[in-house]
């Protein structure tokens, strides 16, 4: 869930639905925290979550880096790029998760949360003492209209999607305000939690989805202080932010100024890093790590490198095949052009062996398909079986691989039957169709690191015939292009929760195909797929939620829709030696969630 999004599924009776609605009086869940399995760790009198600390310092101005550039400074619209930072640190939800466990959030600008009992409905208690920045009180009509803002097409219209059976919200009284569901959901309630909370006020002011870089009004920690358009962006802590003392913000935001400066890419950004123009860098270019960041700084731990485990769902990042384009429309195409990927040399060669490969849509999880399916996954594939691929129920999910017995040229054999299979011959060099047609397409890239693995790929692609090339782009052309599936290839990370959901739908499903701006950057179109999502967002337990991930993973790996790269089990970071941290890191996070409970030294 979160940061992401939706779906459509079975049907209930909407009669049974309004009928059952009419007459609930009772509550599944109340108080200050929900979760999926009605499990809390936190007891209603908590102070802090166990990851942060009692000694944290506030002070000090934290500098961080970020690529591209900004052009507006509203983070919920399809349109342009808006300045990192914006969503976290200005606005607030009704509830925040709890980063060490997987399924759990506690109450922030709700006090409290009631969960109807037929699950049709939660309702919220907004905390009397939630304030927006400029200091007018956070309402129950703030609520409501933030729910319909994002559900309205003056937002991304990944959250029409994603909220989608969230039907309205209802104003109870001067504190109350229920968002009221199509149908049963195991998740919803706490997709609701996570709705940004807007200031009504702001917003009738300056229209939701106008351009332009007036800083927003929100409830968060930090209000804008200054900018630059493009360059940078410095957040001040407002010393009369409303939850200070709460207990899900205890310990954290402790920086009195958060800058955000920008860089055209990532290999100028280190190396502006090293001559501490910022503070803390999240490495993910292998070289970077192994051979850039070393010198005399790291070996007197001016600067210091680590890795920070978690427990986080790596999902999967691959080479994205858009099947908008024709050549890719073809499954045994996609399975021989997967072949030609040679990971283990690229991993060996470029990466120093730091990375293991994706067999999963769901990677380093136990959502991930393994074996052969079995159980209540193999009924949920079985009423496909004349639909899917025979390898679904006859093969184990297993990446392509180099390693004895296996070989590049033995693959590469492979691929060139499929090719002739699917109607592809080489002539005059080049693989063409019946009709003479070459096969040829360009790998857009953002980051240019991802050229030196792109040029191994597309070499061995030449050896089949393919005509492959790669351009890198700046950043903000590189996200207009993708929101407007504008490419052949390219890559992408598909991250994944510990609980799949909502989100799913705005992956894989058909519905999100042809929706600019969706994250459907494959263009799956298949009605098992959507079958399958709806399965995950439906589910009602635990294992029927894993029994539906796997068949899905199932379905989408021999599906063959991307080339899987790889991952990596921890965060590399790199940051100068000026923080204190707490004893303990959370289960599940990224980088820059674990360092807002970090602290500047004192001064000596």
């Amino acid at each position: 869930m979160n940061n992401q999004f939706i779906q459509t599924v079975t049907k209930l009776s909407i009669f049974f639905n309004l009928l059952i609605f009419s007459i609930f009086t009772s509550t599944l869940q109340a108080g200050h925290g929900i979760s999926i399995d009605g499990k809390l760790k936190y007891p209603p009198d908590f102070k802090r979550f166990d990851y942060t600390s009692e000694k944290a310092l506030k002070g000090g101005h934290l500098v961080l880096h970020d690529l591209g550039s900004f052009d507006k400074m509203n983070p919920f619209t399809l349109k342009g790029s808006s300045p990192s930072g914006l969503d976290s640190f200005i606005f607030e939800t009704l509830a925040v998760n709890s980063l060490d466990e997987p399924f759990a959030a506690y109450g922030l600008l709700a006090r409290d949360i009631e969960v109807a009992e037929n699950r049709l409905s939660v309702t919220y208690t907004i905390n009397e003492n939630a304030r927006f920045s400029d200091g007018n009180q956070v309402t129950p009509e703030d609520v409501k209209f933030s729910l319909e803002t994002l559900k309205s097409d003056a937002a991304h219209p990944f959250y029409q999607s994603y909220l989608q059976d969230i039907t309205k919200a209802e104003i109870l009284g001067n504190h109350k305000v229920r968002f009221h569901f199509a149908r049963v959901n195991r998740e919803l309630h706490m997709i609701a939690s996570q709705v940004p909370v807007f200031s009504k006020k702001f917003y009738t002011e300056h229209a939701f989805d106008e351009p332009g870089m007036t800083p927003p009004i929100g409830s968060g920690p930090y209000i804008v202080d200054t900018l630059n358009p493009g360059k940078s962006i410095t957040y001040r802590r407002n010393e009369n932010y409303w939850a200070k003392d709460h207990s899900t913000r205890n310990g954290m935001f402790n920086f009195d100024k958060i800058t955000y400066k920008y860089f055209k890419d990532q290999i100028v950004s280190v190396e502006a890093f090293k001559a501490h123009e910022f503070d803390f860098m999240y490495i993910n270019i292998a070289k970077q790590w192994v051979r850039d960041l070393t010198g005399p700084k790291f070996d007197k731990k001016i600067i210091i490198k680590e890795n920070l485990q978690h427990n986080n769902n790596a999902g999967m990042q691959g080479f994205v095949f858009n099947l908008r384009r024709p050549i890719f429309k073809n499954r045994l195409v996609r399975k021989a052009l997967t072949l030609a990927f040679d990971f283990e040399w690229a991993n060996s060669k470029l990466f120093f062996d730091q990375y293991t490969r994706c067999e999963s849509y769901f990677s380093n999880s136990d959502l991930a398909a393994s074996g052969l399916p079995e159980g209540l996954e193999l009924s949920y594939l079985l009423p496909f079986r004349d639909k899917l691929p025979k390898e679904v129920f006859n093969e184990s999910p297993k990446a392509y691989s180099t390693v004895a017995p296996n070989s590049l040229r033995g693959n590469l054999r492979r691929a060139k039957k499929l090719l002739t299979e699917a109607g592809w011959a080489v002539k005059d060099r080049q693989l063409r169709d019946t009709s003479g047609n070459s096969f040829q397409f360009e790998i857009l890239l953002v980051s240019p690191s991802f050229e030196r693995v792109m040029a191994g790929y597309v070499n061995n692609l030449k050896r089949l015939g393919v005509k492959a090339e790669y351009r890198t782009i700046d950043p903000a052309l590189y996200i207009d292009r993708l929101n407007r599936f504008d490419f052949d290839m390219t890559v992408n990370s598909f991250g994944q929760s510990q609980s799949p959901g909502n989100e799913q739908r705005d992956y894989w499903h058909s519905s999100a195909a042809d929706r600019n701006g969706s994250r459907n950057f494959i263009g799956i179109k298949d009605p098992v797929v959507d079958q399958l999502v709806d399965r995950i967002i439906y589910a009602k337990t635990q294992e029927e939620l894993t029994a539906a991930s796997r068949a899905l993973d199932r379905v989408l790996w021999f599906g063959h829709y991307v080339v899987p790269n790889w991952y990596v089990d921890n965060h590399r970071v790199a940051y100068r030696n000026i923080f204190e941290r707490p004893d303990n890191l959370p289960l599940y996070y990224n980088p820059l969630q674990v360092l807002m409970t970090w602290w500047m030294k004192p001064a000596k």
